[in-house]
């Protein structure tokens, strides 16, 4: 579970629209394996809890921001039950507007980068996170970046040494 902090509508410049992306719980959903010297790959798959109504003055059109990535993450050992993740990679910023058809989508190319803290218990974690979001383009929100920040509880398959 997570949020993301954006500048507020009333922060829009430019051409970027009068809309937050902000506002909401996001859902994700996150893998990585590790190849060698604690360096590996990471994916993670985030998206807006419930649909938003997008410019609701004018549109009135329900939404939903999902964000996707393919990260190179490091993560280090601080102690037998605690690691650092840092980690950076590319993706892609959704917007879902849903109408009389199922859904029309927006698709940006995104940059990410980010990292947290990984506290085990046996095989199962506790992970405060964060990441930063460069949306490039995304002229649908009042900013081209935003920050997501949560927890996360997970599982780890290889056991720790």
């Amino acid at each position: 579970m997570s949020s993301i902090l954006a500048p507020a509508a009333s922060q829009a410049t430019g051409t970027h629209q009068q809309q937050s992306v902000d506002g909401a719980p996001y859902l994700s959903v996150s893998g990585d394996v590790l190849f060698h010297h604690r360096t590996g790959v990471e994916g993670e798959f985030s998206w807006r809890e419930n649909q938003g109504v997008y410019l609701p003055s004018e549109l009135n059109l329900n939404y939903r921001p999902i964000f996707w990535s393919v990260n190179g993450i490091w993560v280090p050992k601080v102690t037998k039950r605690i690691s650092i993740e840092v980690l950076s990679g590319l993706g892609q910023a959704q917007t879902r507007f849903y109408n009389s058809s199922p859904y029309s989508s927006n698709n940006h190319l995104m940059f990410d980068f980010g990292g947290g803290i990984k506290a085990y218990w046996h095989h199962f974690f506790l992970r405060p996170e964060a990441r930063i979001y460069l949306v490039n383009n995304y002229q649908e929100f009042s900013s081209s970046h935003a920050l997501r920040y949560g927890a996360t509880i997970g599982y780890t398959f290889k056991p720790r040494k």
